[in-house]
């Protein structure tokens, strides 16, 4: 697998934001004054931090050699140096930073995408993601590992959220940019071994962050600063997302349940709160 670095120019407006605060479960009570800033553009509309991570355009690397039907997200970083401004234009350089090679257990490839913007060339976010080749051991890469994931605390959690995810929340999400199959066509799912079409990772890592700002930031969205998860195990749409909180001063460690299946679907979450 060789190694690929990609830059674009891209844009976002208010209808992109909206559509994905709508995606991750925002504003589905129409009346709820602090979820209206987020999918309302008046007076000024409020961006979800994780928005950054589908600012990227899809398809890197997806014609890169690899079986795409076996790939896997693994983990999910983002470090934020400002808020997210309500538009903007973006330049986005992605490159691939290393690839371990695990042998029959496929292929690990991390990327690191940053974004900076266009008017002034000032950083404004990093994303780092982990992805899991499965079917694409044997690529030459090392035999090395990623960095060691965020430990949690192991003591009880301190506070817990629970949202409920919809039957057609999948549908919904795609629209922001992730076309997979596997998130809408009940045939290919069950295919890859799964009884329905799962949730996207990303959603369930934004709905993640939305219980934070609901429990931890009322919902102030400039607090976040970086937000790293590991993905376990599919969310199926329709599923509560429980998310378990400790917080350590600017720290707050998390992982993502599922009560009614008893599997944990995030681990090792660490969110930053600026102090």
């Amino acid at each position: 697998m060789s190694r690929q670095q990609v830059n674009l120019e891209v844009s976002y407006g208010e209808q992109e934001a909206m559509l994905y605060a709508l995606a991750i479960g925002l504003g589905r009570d129409p009346l709820d004054h602090d979820e209206l800033p987020y999918v309302y553009e008046r007076p000024a509309l409020k961006i979800l931090p994780t928005f950054a991570s589908i600012l990227p355009p899809a398809g890197f690397l997806q014609d890169c050699g690899w079986n795409y039907d076996q790939v896997l997200h693994g983990e999910q970083k983002l470090q934020l140096y400002r808020p997210l401004p309500q538009r903007a234009r973006l330049l986005i350089n992605r490159r691939v930073v290393d690839v371990f090679d695990k042998g029959k257990k496929g292929a690990i490839i991390c990327i690191e995408t940053e974004g900076r913007l266009a008017s002034n060339d000032n950083a404004l976010f990093t994303l780092a993601s982990t992805i899991v080749a499965r079917a694409d051991g044997g690529c030459g890469g090392s035999s090395g590992s990623t960095a060691k994931p965020h430990s949690l605390p192991r003591r009880a959690a301190d506070m817990f959220c629970e949202l409920q995810t919809r039957k057609d929340q999948a549908l919904i999400y795609r629209l922001c940019g992730d076309r997979n199959p596997l998130h809408a066509d009940p045939l290919f799912a069950e295919k890859q071994g799964f009884p329905v079409p799962i949730l996207h990772g990303l959603c369930t890592y934004g709905i993640a962050c939305h219980a934070i700002l609901k429990t931890i930031c009322d919902y102030d969205f400039t607090l976040v600063t970086a937000f790293d998860v590991r993905f376990t195990a599919p969310v199926y749409p329709g599923d509560t997302v429980k998310t378990e909180m400790w917080q350590e001063g600017n720290v707050v460690s998390f992982r993502c349940t599922v009560p009614e299946r008893a599997v944990t679907v995030l681990d090792n979450g660490r969110c930053v709160i600026a102090g």
